[in-house]
């Protein structure tokens, strides 16, 4: 035991540390490129092989009904495998369903989609607990750090999707295809720290199961963990139809399709330095409810602007109002996964139940809108639907953001 003790302390090297960092960030850059890359391409997916708007909507909507099914057993199969496997795991699982969704049939389209929103699902639930297992001074820093990385991007995806796409020639399959390739780089990072920690790690899970019983602390009866994840399932809903809807959106407003995904990568792009400095700022408060409401009414404002404003410049300004809490909301729902819980283990369940219970509520967001566009023909009653969904994101972000931890 004392021989393993001293491993423990030699282990995390600057080196180790270094690795350590370069597979969380490989990690989270892998988190939304599979998702985002879509939105510009969903006209010409749904052209090309012939789809309704609220079927295409899932293309969108698949992984998030991925992440609410698989987000409650990724800790358990972690305990088994280590989280360093896990990842691998996930990883592999993203390569399988973003090579699969390229091929030109309906079947493979959805299927893949559905095997890389499992993939993602490993990394958005076990990033959390890593961050807080392996940095437990720095979560704040090591959130703010990785959800930069995720807005990133995320922006980079949706503006490189239609230049790939069409400027290339590569049309959407390859343009898609492209974002394997930082999925297999984690990979490589992934199964060198699987194997240089797993003794450690299956020990530190060990004792960790051992010592809080699921009875004791058992997350699904706090209501505050309740409004962490309508938090979080509020606002990925409207970020999800965001990048889904917004390019087709600013097109029926008569923007060329290129300059549309562009725009949406811009809305990114402003909500980097945000999902960077705010996870900082909220560490630095005891309530973080003055920082929802202002993301809020940047948000409703937003969408108000492109509801009923009709200049360029209207359109501008909205998409940088939308822009902020884009970037911003994510990362402190993230932040809230470590804020609210007094230790790790605490962090990994809330982490479960969040992403599950909150991706239900997002993976009804792009289908919902679809739909909606479908029976009215006109963008009026989905802009409505926004705005409505960023009151409710404020309003449970108000209970999520109070000075408690979720077994208070």
């Amino acid at each position: 035991m004392d021989e393993q003790n001293m491993l423990a302390t030699r282990e995390p090297s600057q080196w180790y540390r270094l690795l350590l960092v370069t597979g969380i960030i490989l990690a989270a850059v892998n988190l939304r490129p599979a998702i985002t890359s879509v939105g510009p391409l969903l006209g010409m997916i749904r052209d090309d092989i012939g789809l309704a708007n609220w079927s295409v909507g899932l293309l969108t909507s698949l992984p998030l009904i991925a992440f609410a099914v698989m987000s409650p057993l990724v800790p358990r199969i972690a305990r088994v495998l280590t989280k360093e496997y896990a990842l691998v795991v996930g990883l592999a699982l993203l390569i399988l369903g973003i090579t699969i969704r390229s091929i030109t049939f309906t079947v493979f389209l959805f299927g893949g989609t559905l095997l890389a929103g499992l993939g993602i699902t490993f990394c958005n639930v076990l990033l959390p607990g890593v961050i807080k297992e392996k940095f437990p001074l720095k979560v704040a820093l090591m959130t703010s750090i990785y959800s930069t990385v995720m807005t990133m991007l995320a922006a980079v995806a949706s503006g490189v999707s239609i230049p790939l796409a069409k400027g290339l020639n590569l049309g959407w399959n390859a343009a898609m295809v492209v974002w394997v390739i930082p999925a297999v780089l984690g990979i490589v990072i992934w199964i060198y720290l699987g194997v240089k920690n797993k003794k450690q790690q299956q020990a530190t899970l060990d004792g960790t199961t051992s010592k809080e019983g699921e009875k004791k602390h058992n997350i699904w009866s706090s209501p505050l963990a309740w409004q962490v994840a309508f938090y979080m399932g509020f606002q990925s809903c409207w970020f999800y139809i965001t990048i889904s809807w917004l390019p087709e959106i600013l097109y029926a407003y008569g923007v060329d399709m290129a300059t549309a995904g562009w725009m949406l990568s811009f809305a990114q792009f402003i909500g980097v330095p945000f999902s960077f400095i705010i996870p900082v700022i909220a560490e630095k408060f005891k309530s973080q409810r003055g920082i929802i409401v202002v993301l809020g009414l940047l948000g409703i404002g937003g969408y108000c602007g492109l509801l009923f404003g009709s200049s360029y410049l209207t359109m501008v300004v909205s998409i940088i109002a939308i822009g902020i809490p884009l970037g911003g909301n994510f990362a402190l729902a993230l932040a809230f996964l470590g804020m609210r819980a007094e230790n790790a283990e605490q962090a990994s369940d809330l982490s479960g139940m969040a992403q599950s219970l909150g991706y239900v509520l997002a993976a009804i967001g792009p289908l919902l809108i679809g739909y909606l566009f479908d029976v009215t023909q006109v963008w009026d009653v989905p802009l409505m639907t926004l705005i409505i969904i960023a009151v409710l994101y404020s309003v449970f972000g108000l209970g999520a953001g109070r000075n408690k931890h979720v077994f208070d």
